[in-house]
């Protein structure tokens, strides 16, 4: 087992309405994502919440988890967001996590 430490990665968790996680992550390969993760969950919140945030809560979720590079994670997040966002149908957020080192990705050749 070979660890890559020699490149920089976060870990960004995108959580979206079911159905719009495709159209998300179409949006985050096309700023340099290579690929992702998506799993179904289901959320939960109060009414305070959803009028704090001015939503309303759908229960049923998608969770996105894409591993990228460090120096595009900005760029994909700003494409999450604008696909997928708050003011979207998806009404999705996203954040962000260093990822301290990985293993099973190789090197690009290019």
């Amino acid at each position: 087992m070979t660890e890559n430490n020699e490149l920089q990665f976060e870990l960004i968790f995108c959580i979206i309405n079911e159905g719009f996680a495709e159209t998300v992550m179409d949006a985050a390969k096309e700023v340099g994502a290579k690929g992702g993760t998506v799993f179904k969950a289901h959320g939960t919140a109060n009414p305070e919440s959803e009028k704090f945030f001015h939503i309303n809560v759908h229960p049923e979720k998608e969770v996105l988890m894409i591993l990228v590079k460090k120096d595009i994670k900005d760029a994909v997040l700003h494409a999450i967001y604008k696909s997928g966002g708050l003011n979207t149908e998806g009404q999705g957020i996203a954040f962000s996590m260093p990822v301290e080192s990985v293993v099973g990705i190789e090197k690009s050749k290019n």
